[in-house]
């Protein structure tokens, strides 16, 4: 793109080359952001396999860029002279993938990588060329204003690249990472060592269907001279799933140099003193030994694995209810279900209908199951205390037992059923099977669930969350070696509740982003080669988001929980008693009111984003965008702000303003801690809010918006979910528990019991005349909407929820709301979730 000359810099006494845009494209917005990227991201990186760019301007309205020299060829004009000699593919290679990896450190991914864009100097220097689709990667929430940036977060389903050299996540139209630069790269390489395109169809379309659903065939096949390893290292840069492709181009690098150091092939050397013709046959063994030793290293080094893969799926429950944390014996499945209130169910391995399993807890969760399948582990709660008792469960029915005094937010039994080990706080425990003689294991920094011990018992697994990010981590079952089990940068970024099949093969996790949740597995080493490290695969890829999964003992079959996630906002009609659509029931929550009633912000499910309307609906306006996850908007009083919380996948839930036209949101603190709950005071110049540390309430805290000065209210440390009363003399907050309500006096400085309920309070909304507050009460059997009035100490019921299936996802967990005319408002769940199993294949 542009015109090219040779010029002298005077100056410099130096022969440069000038790219210039001519007048006519200047004006051609695209063009012109393409030119400018291409200077900038060739300017941002200093690399020998990338051209140099000294200088970019204007003249006479025509922009242009200053860069060296080059004198030779392109590599496309190389290869058009036929294929090349195997030392030359792969030094070029090992210079391009060099050069890529300069710029992928850089969070520059090129995007159109072809033989055009590649050219070969005299002395057989390979530069890389034209960034013009150029792409930083990982944009941050909230980044600094001077971070380096190159414009251009390409849409979703807008194909870039060129046809033909594509990967095919490009093709789908999808995001793609550095990893579509190394499917290029591969492209290219087939094409120098066979001498034509890897996919070469009639026509575009059909070209890109190649590239989707057609295997590259073997280089083989046209060049047979090519050494094994190398083809095996084009291939595999050819992978359709980016996860099955080399991980880096430093890596792709260090494999095209081993092969251009050894010639493309493996050798071995004999020499000795024997005389001529004469062998000591000692030595002869031991020489042949080694090599056969040699070559079945080899083998196994160059012969990859058959990758895990899912052959057939097939839905076990047709309820819709919400599931997690699924167990088998063999036969059955048990698994947890929400509703109303948290239960435990079962069904056939084979699916059929659904049946709970009596208990006389109002809310219970299922941990695990025994290894010998006679009991199941259970945690009951009322409110949201995060450590709850334990109990036993026999199976197939019987009354629980409690396990001693242990409370808990996560445990699970060992391998032998001998053992639990369980989590209080950042602590990790062991006990007796029986809850007897507990003691501490270690101290983990973090918070850490989801443990799993390996089939052998010696190790422990479980995720940690730090900062808002979950990662998993092993530790020996004695509580020594603590260390993460995937390494910083390795794919997936947030990998979180794993577990190993049955015979210790394999290891399954699952990985949460902006799109859902999926499975993936990673092969553990083993025997000789214990040192080489296991690739993750991705093993489901969607539509539906995976909640939990198990394995079946024979390691056949995977059942999972997998969830898509739709609500209906409605209203509660006091005539009819009955909840009817609000807004059209549109799959949103988390409403909340300007002061004058005549605009709503809400969240909209299961995207997580934030919307602005007018309380009728119309002039709608999105606030924000993936792969920000918002939450709990509010408006400022005078109807100019909203306070939200976000969050990004790896980060706290943090406080941010965003003006009530759209814009650019604005964090508000930069502590690492969580921030929930914004409430402002009526005069909008402060906001009260909850901050969690390590998933534990830590007070309420008041900021100055004018100073950014934080104070935390005395006497609030163990409270939560604060709502400041339009008058300003009251902020109402719930205790742990989520049991009682409290009111702080800001006159006299003081914090007082106001109501006690049976069940768990959730959401408070002060009505607009700050006489009442309203509340639903969840985590029951029997959910219920109530109101009191300041100055009494006794509800009154508004609404009878029973038979309302709420709606539930992170941050607001059964939301409830108040419009200006005090109706309440609910989400209802039409979600889909449902336990399916997946035929399994684990080479």
């Amino acid at each position: 793109m542009g015109e090219v000359y040779r010029a002298r810099d005077l100056r410099l006494r130096r022969d440069v080359a000038i790219k210039i845009l001519p007048a006519s494209f200047a004006s051609d917005h695209d063009r012109l952001r393409r030119f400018e990227r291409e200077a900038t991201a060739a300017a941002a990186l200093n690399h020998p396999s990338i051209l140099a760019v000294y200088q970019m301007g204007t003249y006479e309205r025509a922009p242009y860029l200053v860069s060296e020299l080059l004198e030779g060829e392109t590599l496309r004009e190389a290869i058009m002279r036929g294929p090349m000699t195997i030392h030359r593919v792969t030094d070029y290679g090992t210079q391009i993938a060099r050069g890529l990896a300069a710029a992928h450190e850089k969070g520059i991914v090129h995007r159109d990588l072809k033989p055009e864009n590649l050219f070969v100097t005299k002395d057989g220097r390979v530069k890389i060329l034209d960034f013009g689709l150029a792409k930083l990667t990982q944009p941050q929430l909230g980044s600094e204003a001077n971070a380096p940036t190159l414009e251009g977060a390409t849409d979703a389903g807008v194909v870039m690249g060129t046809v033909g050299y594509m990967a095919p996540e490009q093709v789908r139209g999808q995001v793609a990472d550095h990893r579509a630069d190394l499917f290029a790269l591969g492209a290219i390489l087939y094409e120098t060592l066979a001498g034509k395109r890897v996919f070469q169809k009639p026509t575009s379309v059909e070209t890109m269907t190649a590239i989707l659903k057609e295997d590259p065939p073997g280089i083989s096949q046209v060049s047979p001279t090519t050494p094994p390893a190398l083809q095996k290292v084009v291939h595999r840069c050819l992978e359709k799933n980016p996860e099955r492709r080399f991980q880096s181009a430093s890596d792709l690098a260090f494999a095209l140099e081993a092969l251009s150091d050894s010639g493309g092939s493996a050798a071995v050397a004999v020499s000795g003193q024997a005389k001529p013709g004469v062998l000591n046959w000692r030595w002869a063994i031991a020489i042949i030994a080694v090599i056969l030793v040699a070559a079945w290293i080899l083998t196994q080094l160059n012969s990859p694995t058959r990758p895990p893969r899912v052959l057939a799926t097939t839905q076990l429950t047709r309820d819709s209810r919400r599931k997690f944390n699924v167990v088998t014996d063999g036969s059955r499945l048990y698994f947890g279900e929400g509703g109303a209130a948290e239960r435990i169910a079962q069904v056939s391995v084979s699916g059929g209908e659904t049946l709970p399993i009596p208990t006389p807890f109002a809310n219970v969760d299922l941990l695990d199951i025994s290894p010998d399948h006679t009991q199941l582990l259970v945690i009951s709660y009322v409110g949201t205390e995060a450590n709850r008792p334990l109990w036993s469960l026999p199976l197939p029915s019987g009354a629980p037992r409690h396990l001693a005094d242990m409370v808990s937010s996560d445990a699970t039994y060992s391998p032998d059923g001998q053992r639990l080990v369980f989590v209080n706080g950042s602590d990790l425990y062991e006990a007796n099977a029986d809850g007897t003689n507990p003691h501490k294991l270690v101290t983990i920094s973090g918070t850490p669930f989801a443990l799993a011990f390996s089939p052998e018992g010696s190790r422990i697994r479980l995720t940690v969350t730090q900062s808002g990010a979950d990662s998993l981590w092993e530790i020996r079952a004695d509580g020594s070696d603590l260390h993460a089990v995937l390494q910083p940068g390795q794919s997936p970024a947030r990998a979180c509740c794993g577990g190993w099949s049955s015979d210790g093969r394999y290891f399954l996790f699952t990985s949460q982003t902006s799109s859902g949740s999926n499975v993936w597995v990673m092969r553990e080493p083993a025997g000789l080669f214990r040192w080489r490290s296991s690739v993750p695969v991705q093993l489901t890829t969607g539509p539906l988001a995976i909640n939990a999964w198990t394995v079946s003992p024979d390691g056949k079959k995977l059942f999972v929980a997998a969830a898509q996630g739709r609500a209906e906002l409605v209203r509660y009609d006091p005539k009819s008693g009955q909840s009817v659509p609000f807004l059209s029931g549109i799959s949103a929550g988390e409403l909340d009111y300007s002061r004058d009633g005549q605009w709503v912000t809400y969240i909209s499910y299961p995207d997580g984003t934030l919307w602005r309307s007018r309380a009728d609906g119309s002039d709608r306006l999105q606030l924000s965008y993936a792969p920000v996850f918002a939450g709990l908007p509010r408006w400022s009083p005078d109807g100019t702000q909203i306070a939200f919380i976000a969050t990004q996948t790896g980060r706290p839930w943090k406080i941010f303003l965003m003006p009530a036209q759209g814009g650019t949101p604005q964090e508000l603190l930069s502590e690492t801690s969580d921030e929930a709950d914004p409430s402002w005071s009526p005069d909008g110049k402060k906001l009260a809010f909850g901050r969690f540390w390590k998933s534990r309430p830590g007070g309420i805290h008041v900021v100055d918006l004018a100073t950014r000065q934080v104070s935390l209210i005395p006497g609030s440390e163990k409270l939560f979910s604060p709502r400041w009363s339009p008058d300003g003399q009251y902020l109402a907050a719930l205790n742990t528990e989520s049991t009682r309500l409290v009111l702080f006096n800001w006159k006299t400085l003081t914090w007082f019991d106001w109501v006690t309920e049976p069940g768990a309070f959730g959401f408070p909304n002060w009505s607009q005349d700050g006489k009442y507050l309203y509340y639903d009460i969840a985590f029951t059997e029997h959910q219920t909407f109530r109101r009191v009035k300041v100055g009494q100490n006794h509800s009154e019921l508004v609404a009878d929820l029973k038979g309302l299936l709420r709606y539930s996802a992170a941050p607001a967990f059964a939301w409830s709301g108040l419009a200006p005319n005090g109706s309440a408002l609910f989400d209802r769940d039409l979600s889909t979730d449902e336990i399916y199993a997946l035929d399994l294949e684990l080479p």
